[in-house]
């Protein structure tokens, strides 16, 4: 997709208010603000009396992951399963779209929400399971009880102000390590100031946007160090190998997810960054990343990455702003090219790794993670010079000079059997925190992607999320599917187990 800009009608409204958030060193003040979804930045409507409970304003849908409930799908199933699981991402967007136009209502009367928005998502929800367990139910054993994951609920963000800041769904990684710090520095540095600019500037804009608000964002210098390595022992694999695929600069973007969501246009709800591979989109088979050309500087790697886009909140519209994945699922802001982007593939501290099997698919972290808890939470967040402090449900604000960093660890671990499973998760392991595999699982080339991006200073950003994820840094994941070739998958495995390192 081109990456022609422009202002929307509010940018200027959305830019005053954003700058209302910077303070003079460049950080951001902890302010009342949220992220509209069409028009920059606006502040929160009233607090009502329809909370969920006292001083937390109800923020969101919560509902429970389906694919997390299903057992082995067969596979003559498996395609069907798949586009049901990507209808109801599609039900839950439709629902919170329903939310956030009648959000004042909602508010008002606690019932609209149960009979006008929740009752009917679980009625759609129930009629798409009982599609999945008679799916199944063809070639293996019918599921029971997944009945019980259809009914949805409201949650509270409770991040937004006037609740108990850094709760976030029980998601505490990174909130001890200073958060107090980042409240308290915003606060004493102009808070009434970004109040006031930010409520005379979001007036009149219709409704709140679904974030990133200020307890999303940490002072990464309040932060105190957390990265632990595990020790390498005699029979260790200590090499790497960096494959060198780009930075997307060729601007290839879109809102499918073909791992989760095959045959699914749209099938992510947000957009994303793509490099290596450029045949991927939702109808891509096995055979059309095999034939398709790759970025990667070495033509034996046509694997294909990918990951969800970051975006400043400063008023520039992309032209996704009324598209499927852009402005149509909440995801607005110019969308930030990388400045680096490095994909390091590494040994075990505690074995010799073997080879991975083509097409192996491989998602870390949980796109899902604000309601689905931290189960699965893996990607982090830092900044240049501070790489020792990582975050997982922060965004970090950088000091003067510093770049973000998103780090993204891949699962090290592989059954043996699999190159892909039914939530996509259990035919892949991370390691202990020993380096050892699960019984089971054997260990293969860990990839590591660290992308970093020049963010302006005092810029607000968000990566894209599904709407009713509201932005949180904890919903950050990557997306890998293994197209090297026999040949140089073998000088891999060959260069990390030698110890050596190569490219």
């Amino acid at each position: 997709m081109g990456r022609t800009r422009k202002r929307s009608t509010l940018a200027n409204r959305a830019i005053a208010a954003s700058a209302a958030l910077i303070l003079g060193g460049g950080g951001l003040v902890a302010a009342n603000f949220y992220a509209s979804a069409g028009e920059g930045w606006s502040s929160p409507p009233p607090q009502q009396q329809n909370t969920l409970n006292t001083g937390q304003q109800v923020s969101t849908i919560d509902c429970p992951e389906v694919a997390n409930g299903l057992p082995q799908v067969p596979d003559q199933a498996r395609g069907e399963v798949d586009r049901e699981l990507a209808n109801m991402d599609s039900q839950i967007t439709d629902a919170y779209q329903r939310f956030a136009e009648e959000k004042q209502r909602i508010q008002q009367d606690p019932r609209f929400a149960e009979n006008a928005i929740l009752t009917p998502l679980k009625d759609k929800r129930l009629a798409a399971i009982e599609r999945i367990v008679i799916a199944i139910g063809r070639s293996g054993e019918r599921p029971e009880s997944l009945s019980s994951l259809a009914p949805c609920k409201l949650q509270a963000d409770d991040t937004t102000f006037g609740g108990d800041q850094g709760q976030d769904n029980g998601q505490d990684q990174g909130q001890d390590n200073g958060q107090d710090n980042g409240q308290d520095q915003g606060q004493d540095n102009g808070q009434d100031q970004g109040n006031g600019q930010g409520q005379d500037q979001g007036q009149g804009q219709g409704q709140a946007g679904n974030g990133p608000v200020a307890g999303d964002f940490v002072d990464i210098q309040s932060v105190q160090p957390n990265v632990q390595k595990a020790r390498q022992l005699r029979g260790a694999s200590r090499g790497s190998f960096v494959t060198d695929c780009g930075r997307n600069e060729n601007g290839k973007f879109n809102p499918d997810n073909v791992i989760v969501a095959p045959g699914v246009s749209n099938g992510a709800h947000h957009m994303h960054d793509y490099v290596g591979n450029q045949a991927n989109d939702a109808f891509a088979s096995d055979d059309d990343l095999a034939r398709g050309q790759t970025t990667c500087r070495n033509q034996g790697d046509k694997s294909t990455y990918f990951w969800p886009v970051l975006r400043a909140q400063n008023g520039q519209n992309e032209n996704d702003a009324n598209a499927d994945g852009g402005g149509n699922d909440k995801n607005v802001g110019e969308i930030l090219t990388p400045s680096q982007v490095t994909m390091n593939f590494v040994g075990s501290p505690v074995s010799k790794v073997s080879a991975m099997p083509r097409f192996l698919r491989i998602i870390t972290g949980d796109a899902k993670a604000f309601t689905n808890g931290d189960a699965n939470a893996n990607a982090s967040w830092s900044c240049t010079g501070f790489e020792d402090r990582q975050l997982k449900d922060k965004y970090p604000i950088c000091p003067q000079g510093s770049q973000v960093v998103r780090t993204f660890k891949f699962q090290s671990c592989w059954d043996g059997q699999n190159t892909d499973s039914a939530n996509h998760r259990t035919h892949v392991a991370f390691a202990d925190g020993n380096g050892r595999c699960p019984q089971g699982f054997r260990a293969i080339p860990q990839l590591v992607q660290r992308i970093v991006y020049d963010v302006p200073q005092g810029t607000v950003f968000a990566v894209d999320s599904f709407p009713e994820q509201l932005h949180k840094p904890i919903t950050d994941h990557g997306d890998f599917i293994n197209v090297f070739n026999s040949r140089l998958m073998n000088q891999m495995v060959n260069c990390i187990n030698g110890g050596r390192r190569c490219a």
